[in-house]
């Protein structure tokens, strides 16, 4: 490519086809590798023999730099170019991938894990906003719905590979496995992707906002994930816990960028970012829609791996298979989304989406049980597939309809900060959910059965502690079999309760999409013939 900024087009070409493809498997790189890496954690654990510590920065390390970054990440991408930004990004989570398959010890894994957090803060916000930058009308429409689809899917076909490489293979190839598929993404990068920026961007740099945005953010996601680790005001050993203190700093520093950049932008001075975008009624009404959204859908990810595996007896290759039924409702839907597409609006399809995924995870919640077959788990996540296809795709297209395609990209990094804040509240309320219930009810069943306390509290601890995964031990010895039934019960309890929660948050985001201007997608010129794909 000879780099110069094209027109956006309505229409996909070969070369448009491969700028997507190559967009749509770098984004599902760093995606499926965040979810293989969950599921070959246990193994990772056992062969370096990390610390409890050790194996909660393995993840913890990663988010804090992704979250940190996204906003400056962004800003630069729409300053020095997108595609710049996005084949440096893929270099560098290929070289960190490489360090982190080669590990010997905990220091190198998390070293390497916080590189990859950086590329992947690169990668995300560059993808969003090229594809803006290319695409409008018809041809935007099907751009997202590709994007979302690889995000849906990798995530539910990423647990299927990481139990796969876990089990057979080795975790390291966990990590291995981005490096071919990251120089297949730096082919289409060189290939066929177009070099785009702001050409009437304020020139100069905002350093004030880049550390106060890095701080503030990083700050409530740290005190967000680690809330489970440290307690919500006090550690289990009396000592006040240092999170309120983290999201209260991270607050008020975020509260200080905001003004910084307010007084910056009203002295024509450069900006990381513009607060005029939340002006945007799309733009300002989708984001508190993706926030809960994003809470909502973490629901679902986080909860069935634990019950699957370590309560109902499937391993780790089973729930990635049961999983991919939720890849499989997502790859379906986005390539019928061009043709629902004529006939509903974008909001409309967002809400539809919206809908199926409350759906599913409330009607999961309800059919939940012991007993529950495998044919059940597969249809209401395909069910919940088709919801994420439609919704997460035509939700970021509505999100960024509005911006002015030279800001889109730190529009992105604004947009994927919001979604990384509401994963992280997912993982803070809901995850914390799941094991105060879990806890409760182990104790209460256990109690039922006249166990002595001492009994009961060193059962809830190691039930507590393992998110339930110590349930299976306990199945595997006859003489446990009763303490294993009430560890059971209580864990499909806690499952249910947290899934309800998330269909409850969802169906918020679903009201909070009335705000969003119904965008006509009929309107827009026609799709691409099936003669335009490669």
């Amino acid at each position: 490519m000879d780099g110069t900024a094209p027109q956006p087009t309505d229409r996909i070409d070969r070369r448009g086809w491969l700028a997507l493809l190559s967009i749509a498997l770098g984004v599902s790189v760093v995606i499926m590798d965040a979810t293989v890496v969950n599921v070959a954690l246990p193994v990772v654990i056992e062969d370096l023999g990390l610390t409890t510590t050790d194996a909660q920065w393995i993840n913890a390390s990663y988010s804090l730099v992704f979250a940190a970054l996204l906003l400056t990440l962004g800003r630069w991408g729409d300053l020095h170019g997108r595609r710049r930004l996005f084949g440096a990004g893929m270099v560098l989570f290929m070289a960190a991938s490489l360090v982190a398959g080669s590990s010997q010890d905990a220091a190198v894994l998390v070293g390497a894990r916080l590189v990859q957090g950086l590329g992947a803060a690169m990668i995300v916000p560059s993808t969003l906003s090229t594809i803006n930058a290319m695409f409008v009308g018809r041809a935007r429409t099907i751009a997202f719905a590709v994007w979302g689809s690889a995000i849906g899917g990798m995530a539910a076909i990423g647990p299927l590979v990481g139990g796969w490489l876990a089990t057979d293979v080795s975790w390291r190839w966990a990590f291995w496995l981005n490096i071919p598929l990251g120089v297949v993404v730096l082919l289409g990068v060189a290939l066929a992707i177009p070099e785009t920026r702001d050409p009437a961007a304020v020139p100069g740099r905002d350093p004030m906002g880049v550390l106060l945005s890095a701080l503030g953010m990083g700050s409530i996601v740290f005190g967000l994930i680690e809330a489970q680790t440290y307690g919500w005001w006090r550690q289990d050993d009396g000592t006040v816990s240092p999170v309120p203190f983290a999201v209260a700093a991270g607050v008020l520093l975020m509260v200080a960028f905001v003004f910084v950049e307010h007084r910056r932008a009203e002295r024509g001075r450069h900006v990381l970012v513009d607060l005029g975008l939340f002006r945007l009624v799309t733009f300002r009404a989708g984001v508190v829609a993706a926030l809960i959204v994003a809470f909502g859908e973490f629901g679902l990810l986080f909860t069935l791996p634990l019950l699957l595996q370590g309560t109902l007896g499937y391993t780790a290759l089973q729930t990635g298979g049961i999983l991919a039924a939720l890849a499989l409702g997502t790859f379906v839907v986005s390539g019928m989304l061009p043709q629902i597409s004529k006939r509903l609006s974008q909001r409309s399809v967002v809400q539809t989406g919206l809908a199926l995924e409350a759906l599913a995870v409330g009607g999961l919640g309800l059919v939940l049980s012991m007993t529950i077959s495998t044919w059940v788990l597969c249809v209401f996540l395909f069910v919940y597939g088709v919801g994420v296809g439609m919704a997460t795709a035509q939700l970021t297209s509505l999100i960024l309809s509005d911006v002015p395609r030279d800001e889109s990209g730190q529009a992105s990094g604004v947009q994927s900060s919001i979604r990384q804040l509401g994963s992280a509240l997912g993982v803070a309320l809901l995850g914390g959910l799941l094991i105060s219930r879990l806890g409760a009810a182990t104790r209460d069943n256990l109690t039922a059965l006249g166990l002595p306390a001492r009994a009961v509290d060193g059962v809830t601890s190691a039930v507590t502690d393992s998110a339930g995964i110590a349930i299976a031990g306990l199945q595997a010895h006859p003489a446990t079999q009763s303490v294993a039934q009430a560890a059971s019960d209580a864990m499909v309890h806690a499952s249910q309760v947290t899934l309800w929660l998330a269909a409850a948050a969802l169906l918020v985001g679903l009201l909070a999409t009335v705000a969003l201007p119904r965008t006509a997608a009929g309107a827009d010129d026609p799709v691409p013939d099936a003669a335009e794909a490669p």
